[in-house]
């Protein structure tokens, strides 16, 4: 196992939180992350490359749904999300300015 294998791809904040972010470039595979809060690791199916500090979903996320992180309603999807996918501007809205003209 190489030293990049054992260190977490990825961390969430809270269980229950539906995007962790990526603390380092992820390619495609079985990555496993941890939480700062919640059970020791995850292992998740990363669907793509995601670079270094954006966010991937946790969880299958439907258009309209709330984006939950730090235990807290981020964002809200503008479109469905696959589980392992990249979740960035392309594809949510900030919750606060949700209502604002793109």
């Amino acid at each position: 196992m190489t030293e990049e294998s054992r260190e977490p791809g990825f961390l969430a904040h809270y269980d229950g939180d539906v995007v962790a972010v990526a603390v380092r470039d992820l390619e495609p595979g079985s990555i496993e992350g941890g939480y700062l809060r919640g059970p020791a690791s995850i292992t998740l199916d990363v669907l793509h490359r995601i670079p270094l500090g954006h966010k991937l979903a946790l969880v299958d996320l439907e258009a309209g749904q709330d984006v939950i992180e730090y235990g807290l309603r981020v964002g809200v999807t503008t479109e469905k999300i696959a589980k392992g996918s990249c979740v960035h501007i392309h594809n949510i809205r900030s919750a606060r300015w949700q209502n604002s003209v793109a």
